[in-house]
This record gives structure tokens, C-alpha cells and sequence, in this order.
């Protein structure tokens, strides 16, 4: 593999890289020629806020090539166009050989919710002082534990939870569940429903990748509804449950019915605002209601939109990021 590396005014770096497209480049990507200098920018947008700019005032444009002949061909090509004007060639130049498996596994560690509770993914030994942990490895839906709006739910949970002590579904280990140790009959479904208690029946609203339902079913909840509108993060959340070892209801919305003990939402601001009435009608009497997603500068836009129903507080924080909660 070459790649070929240009230098390109902001002008022009849409044309040159529908160009490079044309000429077959396996990739191409657009990075900062400032990065890391006085002179960089940050562009980057957030809810409720303006666009920020197309690109940066000069660009780095890699193209990846399976030939360094190709990317020879495709620079000279390039240097006859009158939109080239401007641009420079920095280099064009062989790509080392590396494991892309292992590279991409190195980037994601375990991560902390608490010192006993921790989100590993399957390539990874769990900490010696994880007592919980959820098996995660990164997909296409959100939710790895990284992101501050997942840790705080997380966090949450497991504060909510841990007063049952051992999960109904798991307790530290990465085998199936121990319900062979529990009571038979009608006695084992009291004990679940009296160790779940705390939690409740839940209702994890968006679930992306599954991980707060996961985290519920590990903290005592038994009855667990995981909704979301892709129904690729519907099979994510079906697939990540299996390999817990927690048993949950994964589906589209509709299959959220009646009430929940516990309604979990990680989405952002403004569907949360949308969503108020019908995840509020969800929440059943002295039950929970635990919002994510949300900016802190969004805290008085959540708090006014659930005002009908409910009094929603801060109760964590972190990077920017708050979790709203409240009981109905």
C-alpha cells in the first residue's frame, strides 16, 4: 500500500478529493495541516449549536493507494488539472505493514464505572478488583463505556443497585447466570423479584449497543425492555445480552408497554425534550427517571420540558456532560 499526501487549500479539497475517488484511491481522508500547531482549528458541532465551518483554511489530504504506480499516475493526473493550482505534493510514500486487528484492539482498554464495576472488552483480562463487568467489544451501535453520558448511567445503576448486593442474573463471572443455585418455583421468582427490587422492571429507551440494559440485568432488574429505533442496535443489544449471559427484551418502541420501575434514556437534548410525555407516562409511581445526553448548558431546556410531569435535578456530572434525574 502508498499513500499520497497533499497539501490543499479549503477551496479545493472537496474537487481534489471526488478526484482522487475517481482514480480508484481505496481511501481518502482529510485531516488539519495545523493540527497540533498554533495556527490549528477546531471544528467540531455540538446540539443546538450552528455548523462550524466546511474545513480547515489548509488541509491534509491522504490517499491510499494499492500500488505506488497508482499514486504516481494519480498525482500526475492531478498536477495537469487547473483546480491543482495551489496545492502541493508532500510526498507519496509506502505504508508499513501492520496488524489493523490488533491495532484497533489497542485502542480500547477497560474502563472504570466504579473500582469494583468495569466495561472489558472480550480480548481483555478483567482488573483483579472488578467484583462486576460487562463484556463489550466496539460495534456499530453507541455505548462502549467510554463516552461520559454512558459512565454516569452506569454509574447510577450501580449506585441503585448494589444495595441488593449479587445480581438476580450474574454475579462476577463470564459464565451463564446462576440461577441453578437459586429456590425453585414460585419461591426463586419472589427471591429475583425482591433482589431486583430496587431497580424494578426497567426500560432502557434508545439502547444502542445494550450496555444500561445489560447493566441492569447485572444489578438486580428482571425484567428488562431495550428499545430502539435501528434495528441494527436492536440485534447489537440481542447479541451483547447473549454474551452477558443476562436475559433481556430487545425490540423496536413499540414493544415498550405499560409501567417501569426504572426509565433509562442516553439519547441527546432535544429528543429527550420530544420524548418527555411518553417516557414520564412510562414511569411508574415512586419510580425513576434517568436522562443522559444532555450538555450542562441544556439543564434549564430539560427541566422546562419536563416541568409537567416531573422536577428534574443534576445529579452527576462530567467533561461538559450532566445526568438528570428524578422520581416520579
Amino acid at each position: 500500500m502508498f499513500e499520497l499526501i497533499l497539501l490543499v487549500p479549503a477551496d479545493e479539497v472537496e474537487t481534489i478529493s471526488e478526484a482522487l475517488d475517481a482514480l480508484d484511491a481505496l481511501s481518502v481522508s482529510v485531516e488539519d495541516a495545523d493540527a497540533e500547531t498554533p495556527a490549528e482549528q477546531a471544528l467540531f458541532g455540538e446540539p443546538g449549536m450552528p455548523p462550524p465551518k466546511a474545513g480547515w483554511e489548509r488541509s491534509r489530504v491522504v490517499s491510499l493507494f494499492a500500488t505506488e504506480a497508482l499514486a504516481i499516475d494519480a498525482c500526475k493526473l492531478l498536477q495537469a488539472q487547473d483546480f491543482f493550482a495551489g496545492c502541493t505534493l508532500v510526498a507519496i510514500q509506502a505504508v508499513p505493514e501492520q496488524d489493523w486487528v490488533r491495532l484497533t484492539q489497542s485502542q480500547f482498554s477497560p474502563v472504570e464505572i466504579t473500582p469494583e464495576f468495569w466495561i472489558v472488552p472480550t480480548w481483555h483480562e478483567p482488573p483483579a478488583q472488578a467484583k462486576q463487568l460487562i463484556r463489550l467489544d466496539p460495534g456499530l451501535a453507541f455505548g462502549t463505556g467510554t463516552h461520559p453520558t454512558t459512565r454516569m448511567c452506569l454509574r447510577w445503576i450501580a449506585k441503585n443497585g448494589a444495595a441488593q448486593g449479587a445480581s438476580a442474573q450474574s454475579v462476577r463471572s463470564d459464565g451463564p447466570p446462576l440461577a441453578s443455585t437459586a429456590p425453585s418455583g414460585g419461591s426463586a421468582l419472589r427471591e429475583a423479584k425482591s433482589v431486583g427490587a430496587s431497580l424494578g422492571r426497567v426500560l432502557d429507551y434508545g439502547c444502542g449497543s445494550g450496555i444500561l440494559a445489560i447493566g441492569a440485568a447485572k444489578f438486580g432488574a428482571v425484567d428488562i425492555d431495550a428499545v430502539d429505533i435501528d434495528e441494527a442496535a436492536v440485534q447489537s443489544t440481542r447479541a451483547n445480552a447473549e454474551a452477558n449471559h443476562v436475559h433481556l427484551n430487545a425490540g423496536l418502541p413499540e414493544k415498550a408497554a405499560g409501567l417501569y420501575q426504572t426509565v433509562l434514556a442516553n439519547i441527546l437534548a432535544t429528543p429527550l425534550k420530544v420524548l418527555a410525555p411518553l417516557l414520564c407516562a412510562h414511569v411508574e409511581k415512586g419510580g425513576n427517571l434517568v436522562l443522559a445526553g444532555i450538555l450542562d448548558r441544556q439543564a434549564d431546556e430539560l427541566k422546562a420540558a419536563y416541568a409537567p410531569w416531573c422536577a428534574l435535578e443534576v445529579t452527576d456530572q462530567e467533561d461538559g456532560w450532566i445526568l438528570m434525574t428524578t422520581r416520579l
